[in-house]
């Protein structure tokens, strides 16, 4: 509205303006050369006005002519540019399509159009890679690299190119070099930090968490549970050499993450081996309450050196009651009650845990109860057959990977705090007959000596089993070493934890036993021995009024 007014304005000046000079004539006299020219005021102001108005053209008409090579330069650019971002984006969606052909040929059309562009040599690269020529895509990427605008996406190139290589070294550093350039890349940091893990690099792991937290890239509860994995390696590491500092790493690790095993069991550990009795069970029941494991409830036992078997069940008794009816609990007092020879409160504990498909550790333990307060070998055996198909206990597991002792991380992938203390997959097919479980069951079966059978309930901590050949003997008698550093000489543990099930098939497994170098050969077990009716026999067997135990002679 306001330009239409002001468009009116200025016509009816002008209209007012003309009519002024036509109602006012004048003359106009100009002398030049000794010519004189007279007209009138208005038609001067015309000729003056068409002069100009010439004048115009004329400057036009020349700047056109001088500007033709620029323009014509710059048209032939606008088109160039033009088809190589149509060849970049057909390139792009070639790749995407997996066309490696369409590709190169893309590829090659945008680097001949658009040479200085960054997305060329993405698109290039990319080409390379689908190619399957390495070298090239490395090439490229190290030229990017190069480059202050593409030095970050070439750092990108080539870390994944080091990566897929298996080439760990290059890859940390060029991460490290992506890091330092621009430390709010989170695919750079992750990169690093899993790299270090990887390498077993704790404290570059802990320096590059730093980072991570400080750019709020991992949430504050993320970061805590990762630095107490890293201290709790650290720990583990430094024990050997340095027990103050590893004490230290464990109670600063504990205190980030009180729910974690190995940190509350080593801190625990170590401030008994100090003195610190009372704090060290304060930390390892907190912890139990958290997360009931069998470390803790060894630990927690042995928290006064020189304690009889009936302390030691009393101390893991008063452990429990904060998770009474947590599986754990009741097989570490079973355990423990095993030792103690208290037979009446090992079966106790273990009642709940019989009907629910118990496990091998139960079964086991259920078979040194036998052995060791009544003597029944048929009754032990029974529960030995019973062990080597017993659902699995639950143990360290990470990626499909099993492990007695806790790592920090997965030696299948190298990720941090991937092991978890689970059940672990059952195998598929028939059990395995030659399998540690079933020689030791048997040996000790063999021999007659069911209260020598392995403390499967008790906690599979440090444990390292070892089997020693009998001389005289035709069977393998398998031993175990103490869980702790801190358990009595004599603490047993178990062997017998991860026996594979066999479908359809409840009686005893065959088997081959390793005889001595001076014996008779293998002897075979046949699944129903005459004096062996299977699983549930020998008690249905008392109860019918029989005198003689199965597996005895009448």
């Amino acid at each position: 509205m306001v330009r239409i007014l002001v468009f009116l304005v200025a016509v009816t000046l002008a209209a007012v303006g003309v009519a002024r000079f036509a109602d006012t004539p004048g003359s106009l006299t100009v002398t030049w050369l000794g010519y004189e020219v007279q007209t009138s005021v208005l038609f001067a102001a015309l000729l003056l006005a068409l002069c100009l108005f010439a004048a115009l053209l004329l400057w036009a008409a020349i700047r056109y002519i001088a500007t033709r090579p620029a323009a014509l330069s710059r048209y032939v650019h606008d088109r160039q540019e033009e088809r190589g971002l149509e060849a970049l984006s057909m390139g792009l969606i070639a790749v995407g399509a997996g066309d490696k052909e369409q590709a190169r040929k893309y590829a090659g059309l945008a680097q001949k159009r658009l040479p200085g562009e960054p997305l060329t040599g993405l698109l290039r690269a990319q080409a390379a890679q689908l190619g399957g020529d390495r070298a090239e895509a490395r090439r490229i990427f190290q030229a990017m690299a190069g480059e202050p605008k593409t030095e970050l996406l070439g750092l990108r190139g080539l870390f994944l190119e080091a990566r897929r290589e298996d080439e760990l070294e290059a890859a940390r550093q060029f991460a490290d070099r992506a890091m330092n350039r621009n430390p709010d890349l989170s695919w750079s940091v992750t990169a690093l930090f899993e790299l270090h893990c990887r390498a077993g690099d704790w404290d570059g792991a802990l320096k590059t968490l730093a980072v991570a937290r400080r750019q709020k890239q991992i949430d504050r509860e993320v970061a805590d549970r990762r630095r107490a994995v890293l201290l709790t390696a650290q720990a583990i590491e430094a024990e050997e050499e340095d027990i103050d500092r590893a004490r230290e790493l464990a109670l600063e690790a504990n205190k980030l993450a009180p729910g974690l095993v190995p940190a509350a069991e080593l801190a625990g550990r170590l401030l008994v081996s100090q003195g610190s009795m009372s704090r060290a069970g304060r930390l390892i029941a907190k912890a139990w309450e958290i997360s009931p494991h069998p470390d803790l409830a060894l630990a927690y036992a042995y928290l006064r050196p020189g304690d009889s078997p009936r302390d030691r069940l009393q101390r893991v008794v008063s452990l429990v009651q904060s998770a009474p009816d947590h599986s754990e609990g009741l097989i570490a007092i079973a355990a423990a009650a095993v030792e103690a020879r208290a037979w009446r409160e090992a079966r106790e504990a273990l009642d709940p845990l019989i009907g629910k498909n118990p496990s091998a550790r139960v079964c086991t333990l259920m078979a040194r109860i036998e052995g060791g307060e009544r003597g029944d070998q048929g009754r032990v055996r029974e529960w030995l057959a019973r062990a080597v198909r017993a659902p699995r206990d639950p143990v360290w597991t990470a990626d499909g990977y099993t492990s007695s002792r806790w790592a920090p991380v997965s030696p299948v992938t190298g990720a941090l705090d991937a092991f978890e203390w689970k059940m672990p997959v059952e195998s598929i097919g028939p059990a395995d007959t030659g399998s540690l479980a079933y020689a030791e069951a048997e040996a000790a079966f063999a021999q007659g000596t069911p209260e020598a059978l392995p403390a499967a309930a008790t906690v599979p901590g440090e444990e390292t089993a070892r089997a020693a050949e009998t001389p005289g003997e035709d069977v393998v008698v398998i031993e175990a070493a103490p869980a702790s550093r801190d358990a009595a000489p004599d603490k047993e543990i178990s062997a017998v934890e991860r026996p594979g099930p066999e479908p359809g098939h409840d009686g005893a497994p065959e088997s081959k036993l390793s005889p001595a170098p001076d014996t008779q050969p293998h002897i075979f077990v046949p699944p129903h021995a005459p004096d062996d009716p299977g699983p549930g026999s020998a008690e249905d067997a008392f109860e019918g009024g029989e005198q003689t135990p199965p597996g005895q002679k009448a």
